[in-house]
């Protein structure tokens, strides 16, 4: 007996709530809970006063696609997202489709001013009766729950948005009848379609009519518009794709259909006509990240700009904000990438080398003056490795069951990083002693006069290949036992003489060698490598340095040549042109980042010198011959670079650069520096030239500037 008067009680209280909230205009829904549930309704509002709760949300953007493009701004290089999600205007959303949400959701929604007080009493009687559980929430107050998810601060205001409870019901109704004051019913629809989910990865309009008809929501049709308005109610349950959805979809794509009919939002023909239209069962939900780029040889480049952003403190003060800024921001990432460029590269390893080889062609191209990358490229597809690529070609990993490199990686093996420390490079260093000397009041007419081995006061193990027989003297030799007379930088560079250069540095200070690498660009990123030029007193000895013995990445050195190039202004190598954020605001970081660091002059003397081993011909002197006479005569613009060869060859190195674009490649093993291989330059020297020759095509000749102009 108690029982029955106490839900009589309860009874009344949600009768004579519903009735003053119909009368007054202020609303407490009771649509998906009991009535037991509105006894703590009436006694929450009778306490705190229903005006007093708050009515504004703290408006923020859901999730958004980070969409990258190459430098043209054009052509589409990557998306990344943690939702595939995009916002569009109400212009960029078909009528069908802004019709059919209506029509599957709020009958009413152009008359109500937020919520469906009719709707509301209906349900709270049907509920309270043990009808089929029945909700009233309009469109305006389902989009309040999504924006208070989306603007949820922690994982339990999530859950506090979302949970059927009475305080969420009354906060909710009092949310939705601001939002209809503060905005009209069409940037309503709007917002709404952007939040609303699609399933299979779809979040927002664009991104449902992407992945199921791969069409802009512009071009929607009534029966496409009436699948998707179908989805959003349940997903999972109305999914197309599935065996158990297709039928559910099916009906609720016809029964929403029925209603644009009766709501005369189409004809009866129109009706019938796109209720026979067949629903598709797959999807187009496109790639996620640099190993979902399409051209997979531009994954790389992806890479190196996902490898930036997440140093990039701009972005955050940690790699979680950094990375959930890049793929919830909804950026426009206009990357320095120049298709022309990268394909060319790509390209030209192709015409040399396999996929499949064991050994890699490293190509980087960079801008003077800017520091913004061009191009990247490898005989590798930027893949993950699927357990195809062979086992490791270094026997101290393959034991342990480590593959290979090849055909596939997602290592950063052109620009470094991670465990890429880097390869050695050899003679293309020697531009630094030369710097180095210039600085320090030698000519480029300095002579040296010297033999096919030279026996310095560098110090070095005893036994060591390079030692003085008999001593712990360092004792470098030139290629060719031949090779051997009076030289100055212009011959010495040219034909790259060892016994030139080794003692070049040791007039000067191997110190001050190291100084210049470091100021154009050169990291030592391995702890022993470090130890060794950590201190002007600890790279003083280093005897080899010059020779190019140090790990550095194509990208190393193409941006270090830039650096002369640039007449002596060092830009940090970047892969952005432009960020736009977005709201269209412009985010200022990526820019180029340049600094002196040494004289102009000093720059165009290096540079005069520089152009001896590619075959051009100085301004300033005699080259008297090169080590890649074919680089001039393909590329045909005013040119300069260097080749370079380690020991035994296991490395074969070129760099060559115009006015325009530098172009560093690397021919290596990246999975075993002490391999056995003799690396030719007959494989990545043509690559090079060719490819900044492809790039200079059209353009017109500019002559390097001379000291003093």
């Amino acid at each position: 007996m108690g029982n029955r008067t106490k839900d009589r009680s309860l009874s009344r209280k949600a009768v004579l709530l519903l009735t003053c909230g119909l009368l007054t205009g202020v609303v407490v829904s009771a649509a998906s809970f009991p009535a037991v549930a509105l006894g703590g309704l009436v006694a929450k509002a009778g306490s705190e006063g229903f005006a007093a709760l708050p009515s504004t949300i703290e408006q923020q953007s859901a999730p958004q696609v980070t969409r990258v493009f190459a430098s043209d701004g054009k052509t589409q290089i990557a998306v990344l997202y943690d939702e595939f999600r995009s916002d569009v205007p109400n212009s960029q959303i078909s009528k069908n489709m802004q019709d059919a949400i209506v029509a599957a959701e709020d009958h009413k929604f152009y008359e109500h001013n937020g919520v469906d007080f009719k709707g509301i009493a209906r349900a709270v009687v049907n509920n309270h009766q043990g009808g089929s559980q029945q909700g009233a929430s309009t469109l305006t107050m389902q989009y309040v729950r999504m924006a208070q998810a989306y603007g949820a601060k922690t994982p339990q205001e999530a859950i506090d948005a979302t949970k059927d409870s009475p305080e969420r019901k009354v906060s909710e109704i009092k949310y939705a009848l601001q939002v209809e004051k503060d905005l009209d019913k069409k940037e309503i629809l709007t917002r709404y379609l952007n939040l609303a989910p699609f399933g299979n990865g779809a979040y927002g309009i664009y991104a449902g009519s992407q992945v199921y008809f791969k069409k802009k929501p512009k071009d929607l049709t009534i029966a496409e518009s009436a699948l998707l308005a179908g989805m959003v109610k349940a997903p999972t349950a109305f999914d197309p794709t599935t065996k158990t959805g297709y039928p559910q979809a099916l009906d609720r794509r016809n029964y929403i259909i029925d209603n644009m009919v009766a709501l005369k939002q189409i004809t009866k023909e129109q009706g019938d006509a796109a209720k026979k239209v067949k629903l598709a069962r797959t999807t187009n939900r496109p790639g996620n990240g640099c190993t979902s780029v399409a051209n997979n040889s531009w994954g790389f480049f992806c890479d190196y700009v996902y490898r930036w952003w997440m140093q990039q403190k701009a972005f955050g003060n940690n790699a979680y904000e950094r990375e959930r800024q890049l793929k919830t921001g909804g950026y426009t990432i206009v990357t320095s990438m120049d298709v022309k460029a990268q394909n060319a590269a790509r390209k030209e390893i192709t015409k040399k080398i396999k996929d499949k080889d064991k050994n890699a062609v490293l190509i980087a191209g960079i801008e003077p003056g800017t520091g913004q990358v061009k191009a990247l490229a490898a005989n590798r597809k930027f893949k993950l490795d699927d357990g195809k690529n062979p086992k490791s070609s270094n026997p101290q990993t393959r034991k342990y069951g480590a593959r290979a490199t090849y055909p596939n990686t997602t290592n950063p093996i052109i620009t470094g990083g991670g465990d890429i420390n880097g390869y050695q490079a050899g003679s293309v260093f020697k531009m630094f002693t030369m710097v180095a000397a210039l600085e320090n009041g030698l000519e480029l007419s300095h002579n040296i006069t010297s033999g096919s081995t030279y026996h310095s006061n560098y110090p070095i193990a005893a036994g060591a290949p390079a030692a003085c027989p008999g001593t712990t003297d360092y004792c470098p030799s030139n290629a060719s036992p031949n090779e051997k007379g009076t030289f100055n930088m212009w011959t010495g560079f040219g034909k790259s003489v060892n016994t030139y250069f080794v003692p070049l540095q040791e007039q000067i200070g191997a110190e001050k060698v190291v100084d210049v690498a470091k100021r154009f660009g050169m990291t030592f990123r391995s702890q022993a490598e470090h130890d060794l030029v950590a201190t002007p007193e600890a790279a003083h000895n280093f005897g080899a340095f010059t020779l190019g013995v140090t790990t550095s990445t194509p990208l190393d050195i193409a941006n270090a040549y830039a650096t002369l190039a640039g007449d002596g202004m060092f830009c940090a190598p970047t892969p952005i042109k432009q960020i736009t954020a977005a709201n269209g605001s412009k985010v200022k970081a990526g820019q180029p980042l340049c600094k002196r660091v040494t004289d102009k002059d000093v720059a165009r003397k290096a540079l005069d010198a520089a152009r001896c081993p590619v075959g051009d011909h100085a301004q300033l002197g005699n080259c008297a011959g090169s080590t890649e006479p074919n680089a001039y005569g393909t590329i045909k613009h005013p040119i300069f670079g260097k080749t370079g060869t380690t020991d035994a060859d296991k490395t074969a190195s070129l760099v060559v650069g115009s006015r325009n674009m530098v172009v560093a490649g690397y021919m290596v093993n990246p999975d075993w520096a002490n391999h056995t291989d003799h690396m030719p330059h007959g494989i990545v020297n043509p690559v090079v030239y060719r490819t900044l020759a492809d790039y200079m095509k059209g353009q017109d000749k500019e002559e390097f500037p001379k000291p003093g102009e």
